[in-house]
């Protein structure tokens, strides 16, 4: 006699509708389904411990909270749970803190369907799911730190708070002040802050300079 196997409960956070629907139909197989979808962390964090998936897929740049913060929130709550990043970012800064935080892998939004399908079901069989040049890229720093270097501080981008990474990000996108505030709910004034903040951390003049240091550590 064969039994069925069993089902892998998935909820989607994304701030975006269209992204959700997206990895709802690519995660619609005969072993997974989509039990929930939140559009933004604050609503996950109150219906995740609820609905207690088995997997749940977060991004990381959505309005208010963010999904570093959400991870950091529902791990210790939802310690059954495997938590998998799906998101644009592939900086270094937001993937070491997503695993810091407990997520147990990290995608980028360019994989496949496919690909996509077998990351939940490695992370649901206790896989640590991250792709391969994000990895190498991660060893190769934690290899370089730990080789004794004269003191030199700390770099530029890892003195920015993730609030503020999420508004360089923005910037980089071409958001005005107006526009990052309407992105991430906050007031003009707190966007035009993070921004100056951004500016004197880097060490640069402007906003394209900001820019093009974000591209340059992505």
């Amino acid at each position: 006699m064969t039994t069925s196997p069993r089902v892998i409960r998935v909820m989607v956070v994304d701030d975006h509708p269209l992204v959700r629907s997206a990895v709802t139909r690519a995660i619609t197989a005969e072993d997974m389904v989509v039990v929930a979808e939140a559009a933004t962390a604050e609503e996950a964090l109150v219906l995740a411990p609820r609905v207690a998936p088995d997997v749940l897929l977060l991004d990381i740049a959505m309005p208010g909270m963010s999904g570093l913060e959400l991870v950091r929130e529902l791990a210790p709550r939802l310690p059954a749970a495997k938590i998998l990043m799906l998101t644009v970012s592939s900086t270094d800064r937001d993937v070491a803190e997503a695993m810091r935080f407990g997520a147990s892998g990290y995608l980028t939004k360019d994989l496949s369907p496919e690909a996509l399908v077998r990351a939940v079901r490695a992370t649901q069989n206790g896989e640590l799911v991250i792709p391969r040049r994000l990895a190498a890229r991660l060893l190769l720093k934690a290899l370089r730190q730990a080789v004794p270097s004269s003191p030199a501080g700390d770099a530029p981008m890892d003195r920015l708070t993730t609030r503020e990474r999420d508004v360089l990000r923005l910037i980089n996108d071409g958001l005005s002040d107006r526009d990052i505030a309407t992105a991430l709910t906050i007031s003009r004034r707190t966007a035009e802050s993070h921004v100056s903040s951004i500016l004197r951390k880097l060490e640069v003049r402007n906003r394209t300079d900001a820019a093009r240091h974000y591209r340059d550590q992505s």
